[in-house]
């Protein structure tokens, strides 16, 4: 939900320069008469400069600039009572800075001054409170997600370039993929060569195949790992070691993370199994649940765009190019939207490329047909299958209709009709 757009132009202006302790608010009337002063994040500064808005005259447009999150509470309050709130671009604000004060000397009062210039301007950018549009516990489990997953992944870099290097270099071929907590709980009990070469090959190999599971060939497997720990090049520590120790508690770390990444993902199909939009997603090709998730928490309502053009606009997916005089460059990929957006899809689109058959797929073959092993054709390809990814989403939710998984084979040309696509040609 969005703060309320009064139609009558407004007679004050305020600007509020957010910080984290102390925030900067500058005020004009429709007279050209300026105030300053200052207020915390607390309830009763929040109430008296509520109290002094509401005595200017005339409709009042709050002006923001987002910082961090510290802005959030403060947008929501004002909206709350019934105040016009909008965001001003922090990159907009430097720019203006730059030019009005010829410096890049940078402090709040001038940050006020320069957000109050952009809101009289204009230039501003509508607000959608996550928590009035109900889709801030999809932001909580998105954002907490994209936390974990990067904890895991810096932390297996940290396995395997480090412990495993040292305790156990062979075993490193492996590790093929992140869901993998066999590998894991046998490196608990196994860190090290001289652990597994501790029992013999009938005790080793029935342990571990209660580890692996059923979904892991397990016999030549087994018996290649009990070779390796004969011949290896590890570094002869003992298994109660300090060093293992540390190793083992590294081990438990990231198999809590993977308790809790899986924890996030239940607690995400769980919250959104009901939507229609999330049923609709799901039907296309590469998109799981998660990255169902990030698209509704980052993208909101999707009917909101009037067109795919904006949709793609605000994934940064539009194409842009640079012109000064006779020299303009090449269109490539704006990259000025969503960046968690724009990688969700990026990750279904190369998810969605590598099945068999399907629309992403063969749009991606014909992209690579006239050099299939050229690398930068590849890359463009996968950025085209992307933008395709996008609009797909775009209409889906749209028009309220399910994925149809060979609609582009009732066409003459087998793509898309250009009245319904925007192709990524020549981004790079």
């Amino acid at each position: 939900m969005a703060s309320k757009i009064n139609p009558i132009p407004p007679q004050s202006w305020v600007a509020i320069d957010v910080a984290k302790s102390m925030n900067v608010v500058l005020t004009e009337g429709s007279g050209g008469h300026q105030h300053r002063f200052r207020f915390s994040h607390c309830r009763e500064d929040y109430e008296r400069t509520a109290a002094f808005l509401r005595q200017l005259p005339g409709p009042c447009r709050i002006g923001l600039e987002p910082t961090a999150d510290y802005h959030r509470t403060l947008a929501y309050y004002l909206i709350q009572q019934g105040f016009e709130v909008v965001l001003v671009s922090s990159v907009a604000g430097a720019r203006v800075r730059e030019a009005t004060f010829n410096s890049w000397d940078k402090n709040d009062p001038k940050d006020a001054e320069v957000i109050l210039r952009l809101l009289k301007m204009g230039m501003t950018q509508r607000f959608v409170d996550p928590v009035l549009a109900r889709t801030h516990d999809l932001q909580e489990l998105s954002k907490t997600y994209h936390q974990v997953s990067r904890t895991k992944t810096r932390l297996q870099h940290v396995l395997v370039t480090h412990y495993l290097t040292l305790y156990f270099p062979e075993l490193e071929r492996f590790w093929s993929t992140q869901r993998n907590e066999w590998f894991i709980r046998f490196l608990l009990r196994f860190p090290t060569p001289h652990a597994v070469r501790s029992v013999d090959f009938p005790a080793f190999q029935q342990e571990v195949s209660a580890l692996m599971g059923r979904r892991v060939h397990k016999q030549a497997k087994i018996a290649e790992i009990y070779e390796l720990a004969a011949h290896s090049i590890a570094l002869p520590v003992g298994d109660d070691s300090p060093g293992v120790t540390t190793f083992r508690l590294q081990l438990e770390r990231y198999l809590q993370l993977c308790r809790a990444r899986a924890q996030l993902e239940r607690q995400a199909e769980d919250l959104l199994s009901g939507r229609a939009d999330y049923q609709l997603l799901r039907t296309i090709p590469g998109v799981g649940p998660i990255t169902a998730l990030i698209v509704l928490a980052e993208a909101g309502d999707l009917r909101r765009f009037s067109h795919h053009r904006q949709f793609l606009k605000f994934c940064g997916l539009d194409l842009a190019k640079n012109q000064s005089g006779a020299s303009r460059t090449r269109e490539r990929l704006s990259k000025r939207g969503n960046a968690r957006l724009r990688c969700a899809l990026w990750q279904a689109a190369l998810t969605a490329a590598r099945m068999r058959e399907n629309a992403f797929s063969e749009k991606f073959r014909r992209y690579t047909a006239s050099a299939p092993i050229d690398a930068d054709l590849r890359r463009k390809a996968r950025t085209a299958v992307t933008a395709k990814m996008a609009r797909v989403v775009y209409a889906l939710v749209k028009t309220n209709r399910p994925f149809h998984p060979r609609f582009e084979l009732g066409l003459p040309s087998g793509s898309t009709p250009l009245r319904r696509a925007v192709e990524a040609f020549g981004t790079s």
